[in-house]
């Protein structure tokens, strides 16, 4: 089993705005490449169903979660139902912090597959990783920072998303 762990500053937001922000699943495509699609089924009671559509190396990763949301808490847990891992857990939660929030998301996966983990395994971490920045990051307009991981940082940062609704500048 792997762990994934994504950190992100977010001066100026509130918690619970922060909340809000990151549990609109369904924008994720727009903010991320990678992310193909995201069918949100709400079940009522803080409860969802998602079913997932990812880009991963050459294919398509899919499966489906069982949502559950914690506005009280600002938290988020997830748990795969049916798909492509053989398991795919974690949680979402967003944090006061000295000038704003911070987005903590973090994951456990495996692929079931013992003999392909060394290949599998740390390509999909990075990819986690790098999607899961690059999400919270579009939602904010880019107006933000991964913190505790240096190597996710630049690369996110070298791949800044442009912020929608904004025409970039030709000198």
């Amino acid at each position: 089993m792997r762990s994934v762990h994504v950190l992100v500053d977010l001066p100026n937001v509130s918690p619970s705005a922060g909340y809000a922000q990151v549990s609109d699943f369904a924008r994720y495509p727009e903010l991320a490449s990678v992310v193909r699609t995201v069918t949100v089924h709400p079940l009522g009671d803080g409860q969802q169903k998602s079913d997932w559509e990812v880009y991963f190396r050459n294919g398509i990763l899919r499966w489906t979660e069982a949502d559950d949301f914690h506005p009280h808490e600002h938290r988020i847990s997830f748990r795969q139902t049916d798909g492509d891992f053989d398991s795919f857990a974690g949680t979402w939660h967003i944090i006061s912090s000295d000038t704003g929030c911070r987005v903590r998301f973090a994951a456990d996966f495996d692929f079931g597959i013992p003999s392909m983990a060394g290949i599998l395994d740390p390509v999909a971490e990075r990819v986690i990783k790098e999607t899961i920045a690059r999400v919270v990051l579009g939602l904010f307009d880019n107006h933000g920072a991964v913190i505790g991981d240096p190597l996710l940082a630049r690369a996110v940062t070298a791949t800044a998303l442009p912020v929608p609704g904004h025409v970039a500048q030709v000198p």
